[in-house]
């Protein structure tokens, strides 16, 4: 038993666990002393450079051009605009809480999916998307002691963007494996945030040493580590095994949250949390159902499942 908990694939899994949910909270540090707009390009051309150098072991390939459209989709959505949005909503939203609404994101990946994927909205996906918004609704009235604020909607419309990001990569997923499009967008996502460069290069001159240091961690472990073990997983592991452990993403945030920043979440945030996932849950368990066996030639096919960008 402990052999089996132990061993490489469930350790990369946990590893990636602790990786996203660190994240949430490393933000925190990072606004403080490099402001949005900053924090925003650093953390992204960081993990951009990262997955290039590590590109050429893991035989990453150059997207075909047809694809490049929905490559800068990907980019703009899930890398840009979500780690602006997600930076800019914890300047006053604690860490643990937007972990919470972020894990919304795979409602509207299904909605997107079901309206324009023509994948068909079941009753179970109808009800659980239900759930889910109905508990990240929970957590937005919740903010904390002081009632709904502009920041949590702001977190809100991060998830809405991932979850596009989630969408764009369904066709992508098909032809490339998930390491190849988390690198694609990771550099189209650069070029995207491009013009937040004089912000932060003046930002970066007076920044303390823990905010870049927290930059730099952002850029290399949750975002490109986090990728790399991420692929390793997901062509190891059962689909159900390794979807259901990024619903342990939000409580480990809320733990190290606790822990590095002191921020003790509401109850009422934690009732909406567990509401969510349930919904995400039930929405899940439903596709899992339904999804057709991959094919037996995959050396470049990945499943369907979203593409983290925490």
């Amino acid at each position: 038993m402990f052999a089996r908990i132990l061993s490489p694939h469930i350790l990369a899994l946990t590893g990636t666990v602790v990786l996203w949910a660190s994240a949430f909270p490393a933000i925190r540090v990072g606004i403080d002393g490099l402001g949005v707009a900053a924090l925003s390009f650093l953390r992204i051309a960081i993990a951009a450079v990262a997955l290039l150098l590590v590109a050429p072991l893991a035989k990453v390939r150059l997207p075909r051009r047809r694809d490049l459209p929905m490559v800068a989709l990907c980019g703009a959505t899930g890398m840009t605009a979500y780690q602006v949005l997600l930076n800019w909503g914890e300047v006053e939203v604690a860490a643990g809480t937007a972990s919470l609404l972020i894990a919304i994101a795979p409602v509207f990946s299904v909605l997107l999916g079901s309206f324009f994927l023509q994948e068909g909205l079941s009753r179970d996906i109808a009800l659980g998307s239900v759930v889910a918004i109905a508990g990240a609704a929970i957590v937005s009235l919740a903010a904390g002691t002081d009632g709904f604020t502009v920041s949590a909607l702001i977190v809100l419309a991060a998830a809405v963007v991932q979850g596009v990001y989630h969408f764009a990569t369904k066709p992508l997923l098909r032809r490339y494996t998930g390491l190849e499009v988390a690198t694609y967008a990771m550099v189209a996502g650069t070029l995207f945030a491009l013009p937040l460069i004089p912000a932060t290069w003046h930002a970066t001159l007076d920044a303390p040493a823990d905010a870049l240091a927290s930059a730099a961690y952002l850029g290399l472990l949750p975002s490109a580590l986090g990728f790399v073990i991420w692929a390793y997983v997901v062509a190891r592991l059962p689909l159900a095994a390794s979807t259901a452990a990024l619903y342990l993403v939000p409580p480990v945030a809320l733990v190290i949250s606790l822990i590095w920043l002191g921020e003790v979440p509401h109850p009422i945030e934690l009732v909406g949390g567990a509401v969510t996932v349930a919904g995400v849950i039930l929405i899940n368990r439903r596709k899992r159902a339904q999804r057709p066996s991959a094919p037996e030639d995959a050396q470049h096919v990945t499943s369907d499942r979203p593409v983290s960008t925490r």
